[in-house]
């Protein structure tokens, strides 16, 4: 099926051209906030069934666009179906998150495969192919995975942890292990992101949650050099992709993360000092943020002023209106429709 020409503003914002009314999506719009989400949750049964059920992925991938007219539609998925192509164990407990046997040896960490069983992920391809035929040709499309430090932190614990110590601590103790795994997770993550692009994705998130507690030596080692490597890898094969990277918590080192990594957007979390960005980010390449989650649960008031700070800030530049992380799963739905009315209203 050929692409239609329809301009979509998300990509034109990545492609260097501001947009009047900044596109606006959620980080997990898909989700426990929308009732019609956890109707097809229940339906689904374990959270990998709801991922690898392309009928289930579909349409909770397309709730939030039916209710709030988004931008852009991510599809859903999770960033440890790399570690599950790997032949990882990886499960999701209920009200514990995820789960996985510890690489948390060196003897460990050489028994790992290197090369993932793709026919694993063939249900996120085609759960893409669907949700492309079915989506407004103005609506892009995002795929995703999570960035190698950020996977590589609970394929090491087994599990999320305050401020992943394990992983961090192999890396000092047993740098050789460690990047064993970030190598195995670089070069997995270039073929899943192109079979995400093949199967209809516009548009590329790498995520990496965890960046902000490494200091700034490794933050480069661990962060910045192998999400370079996925750019580079992607780029290879499809070199007008359009990527964005959100290494969560990086603050003053986001300037040399977009640098080097040639990322065509930065996310931004709530916390981003806004001259810093505009004067060394926003100068470069697109950013997409930073409402707080939390003001978007507190609704009225500090809703509305939260929101025109963001536009304030950035909207004079290339701006993807976004939060500055993950929607909360208790948000007030009639909470996110004053803040899409707001951001909708803005002409500049």
């Amino acid at each position: 099926m050929t692409q239609s020409p329809t301009t979509k503003p998300f990509v034109e914002v990545l492609s260097g051209r501001r947009q009047p009314v900044p596109p606006l999506w959620m980080m997990r719009q898909a989700g426990r906030y929308l009732p019609e989400y956890r109707e097809v949750r229940a339906k689904a049964g374990g959270f990998l069934d709801l991922c690898f059920t392309p009928e289930f992925a579909v349409e909770v991938t397309l709730q939030p666009i039916r209710r709030f007219a988004f931008d852009a539609a991510i599809i859903f998925s999770d960033i440890l179906v790399i570690p599950y192509a790997l032949g990882r164990d990886v499960r999701f407990e209920v009200g514990e998150g995820p789960r996985l046997d510890p690489l948390d040896t060196p003897d460990k960490v050489g028994a790992l495969s290197s090369a993932g069983d793709f026919s694993k992920l063939e249900p996120v391809f085609e759960a893409l192919r669907r949700v492309r035929r079915e989506l407004d040709p103005k609506i892009a499309l995002i795929g995703f995975c999570g960035a190698p430090w950020t996977v590589a932190t609970y394929m090491v614990a087994g599990q999320g942890t305050p401020d992943q110590a394990p992983a961090r601590m192999m890396a000092y103790r047993h740098p050789e292990a460690f990047a064993k795994i970030i190598d195995a997770i670089v070069e997995n993550s270039i073929l899943y992101l192109l079979g995400q692009l093949k199967a209809g994705a516009d548009v590329l998130q790498i995520f990496d949650t965890w960046a902000g507690v490494l200091p700034p030596r490794e933050f480069q080692r661990w962060s910045v050099e192998p999400t370079k490597r996925i750019v580079e890898g992607v780029r290879k094969k499809v070199p007008d992709a359009k990527i964005i990277g959100f290494p969560r918590g990086a603050g003053a080192l986001l300037p040399s993360y977009v640098e080097a990594t040639k990322v065509d957007a930065v996310s931004i979390d709530w916390a981003a000092e806004p001259s810093l960005i505009r004067n060394k980010v926003q100068s470069r390449v697109a950013v997409q943020g930073n409402l707080d989650p939390l003001v978007l649960i507190a609704g009225g008031e500090p809703l509305d002023r939260a929101v025109d700070d963001v536009l304030s800030n950035y909207a004079a530049g290339r701006l993807i209106f976004n939060l500055g992380h993950g929607i909360q799963p208790e948000t007030p739905i009639a909470h996110v429709e004053q803040m899409v009315k707001r951001v909708r209203a803005y002409r500049g």
